[in-house]
């Protein structure tokens, strides 16, 4: 039986790399599917997924998705914002471009995402943010990126909290070195590097934050809130 049957699902940055994993997984589990990306993107056939071009640090494109579901479905049973960067700045070398759009897109998308989503969601819907290991860890370099996603992690707690009366829960699922896109550019001596820092000795693969993410989007997750699930391979665990 398809756990997802019949839900309507809204995945902010739901195009590439882990985005792209969730849309899919999510469509072959029977949801109806809105996938959000800046740029032009087209459904891989798999399942039902309607693109939305639209970017996530802009509210007036985030007020323009909700609209069209709110028009089309009328609720969202499924929220996960996934929407991120990160780039490389040690503290010397950070400005307030690269503070202002870290923050921008990984922290204000998020908050104002699901300050609108809420509107939309009844008892038994779910909130899946996207976090990261690197909120737990100091990279060097990517002390902006942490932030951002220690406060993923934050207001994953407080939203739970805040929420519960509503029966929405409200989760996080954290990620270490994950072969997406973003990591293809990566030297294969920074690839091998990262390897022998996880236990299982590979980085992970987009389907399998997809399953994590799927797990805290369905009903098997029913008693479970605030809580952080790391899919790291065991880089920060053990």
């Amino acid at each position: 039986m398809s756990r997802l049957e019949n839900k309507i699902a809204l995945v902010v940055g739901g195009a590439g790399g882990i985005g792209s994993a969730v849309s899919q997984r999510f469509a072959s589990e029977g949801a109806r599917v809105y996938a959000t990306s800046r740029k032009p993107a087209e459904a891989t056939g798999v399942g039902s997924i309607r693109w939305i071009q639209a970017d996530a640090s802009d509210n007036a494109d985030l007020d323009r998705v909700l609209q069209q579901i709110r028009a089309e479905q009328g609720r969202i049973d499924i929220l996960v914002v996934n929407a991120g960067l990160a780039e490389h700045a040690r503290l010397e070398d950070v400005s307030e471009d690269h503070f202002d759009k870290t923050f921008g897109l990984n922290v204000r998308s998020l908050v104002f995402a699901a300050k609108s989503a809420v509107d939309l969601m009844h008892p038994g819907a779910a909130i899946v943010l996207i976090g990261s290991i690197a909120g737990d860890i100091g990279t060097k370099g990517y002390g902006v990126y942490g932030a951002t996603k220690a406060a993923v992690r934050a207001f994953t707690r407080t939203w739970a909290n805040e929420l519960a009366a509503k029966g929405i829960r409200v989760n996080v699922v954290s990620p270490g070195p994950t072969d997406t896109a973003m990591m293809a550019g990566a030297s294969d001596e920074i690839r091998q590097a990262l390897a022998t820092m996880i236990p299982l000795g590979r980085m992970g693969r987009p389907d399998e934050v997809a399953a994590a993410v799927l797990f805290l989007a369905s009903d098997e997750s029913s008693f479970t809130t605030g809580a952080e699930l790391v899919v790291d391979g065991g880089m920060a665990q053990v």
